[in-house]
């Protein structure tokens, strides 16, 4: 179970990243059997959507900063 570092009992964003590296590993385990590789599968997926909507949030958070701090700071995009 991924441990709950926030005050509102949420995993945070590097819980999720670590539990999702385990679960990475067992299922690249030779002896995981299939009902529990799928329950881990599924469990992951969960766990990437969280991550994902966690990452958007903090970069809605840091545009608000930005845009705060007066327009003096100029935004790149970090994927391009």
């Amino acid at each position: 179970m991924a441990k709950i570092d926030r005050k509102d009992g949420v995993p945070g964003l590097a819980a999720e990243l670590a539990r999702l590296e385990e679960i990475v590993r067992r299922l690249e385990a030779d002896d995981v059997e299939l009902d529990a590789a799928l329950l881990l599968f599924e469990e992951g997926v969960a766990r990437l959507r969280a991550a994902r909507e966690g990452l958007a949030a903090a970069e809605v958070k840091v545009q608000a900063v930005l845009e705060e701090a007066g327009g003096d700071i100029r935004l790149t995009d970090l994927d391009g």
